[in-house]
């Protein structure tokens, strides 16, 4: 509200509020800046070197920052948890390192956008591709610039946290070869159909010896793959492991209450460990 309604109150910085704050955990949820990670990288910065645990969903600070955020947090003894930025609330990041501890992840593959999930289900049906986005617009799957969606911006960067959070590598957003949808046409998705495959935008991360890549294109995956099956706004990621085979997670990869579950996911983590 207006400061002036409040006159025991000052006009502070935020990282000065984040500093005073009494607060164990700083949730760091602002709007998510691929260039710079900013202002969530100064955020994040701030709390941990307080001496403040952070969750947070935004995907920015992990892309263009993640290794030292992290360092930073050991260095002072608290955590900087994000399992919010991949799939929201369906557990992707604490599936891989939790879940499937022991076991060596050589692959991932998923479907990591809701709205070119969404775009391509409705083009099989028979809907151009302009009329599918409209579509997903007015249904508030797309934004008015579809840009980050369509183009294959959002898969890449959740490829990328991939890689360097369950690889362990330090891969930039520009090592990912990316590859949208806007160039798939209604007949290609027909003949892929007459093949018995489907197309989706899948994001693959791949780890062979020392080398780990990344990349997101459509790829035509036969009907009885697990994602060939995922339709609509709906998200799925498929870990290949030395142990347990393919095993994959399906789930919501979006909304408020969705991304709230992942955030309080991660609050819990840190009380469970911290007491």
């Amino acid at each position: 509200g207006d400061l002036k309604a409040h006159p025991h109150a000052t006009d502070m910085e935020t990282t000065d509020i984040i500093r005073q704050s009494e607060a164990d955990i700083i949730v760091e949820a602002t709007i998510t800046n691929l260039k710079t990670g900013e202002p969530g990288v100064t955020h994040i910065r701030t709390a941990l070197e307080a001496g403040k645990h952070v969750v947070s969903t935004n995907k920015g600070p992990v892309s263009t920052s993640l290794p030292d955020l992290l360092e930073l947090a050991r260095n002072h003894g608290v955590e900087y948890l994000f399992e919010g930025v991949v799939l929201s609330g369906t557990p992707a990041i604490n599936l891989a390192r939790d879940a499937l501890a022991g076991c060596d992840i050589s692959r991932v593959l998923g479907i990591v956008n809701g709205t070119t999930n969404y775009i391509l289900t409705r083009m099989e049906e028979g809907m151009a591709y302009e009329e599918a986005l409209a579509k997903a617009q007015e249904l508030g799957y797309a934004e008015a610039d579809p840009t980050g969606d369509v183009e294959g911006w959002d898969a890449a960067v959740k490829a990328q946290v991939l890689a360097n959070v369950l690889m362990g590598k330090a891969l930039r957003i520009e090592d990912v070869d990316k590859r949208g949808i806007t160039g798939i046409t209604s007949e290609d998705i027909q003949a892929a159909k007459s093949r018995g495959n489907r197309i989706k935008l899948i994001a693959e991360v791949a780890s062979s010896g020392s080398k780990v890549s990344a990349r997101v294109a459509p790829m035509e995956l036969p009907l009885s793959h697990p994602l060939a099956s995922i339709m609509d706004a709906v998200n799925a990621l498929t870990f290949t492991t030395d142990h347990l085979g393919d095993v994959t997670i399906i789930g919501p990869g979006a909304g408020r209450v969705e991304t709230g579950q992942a955030l309080l996911t991660d609050i819990l983590s840190i009380h469970r460990k911290r007491g």
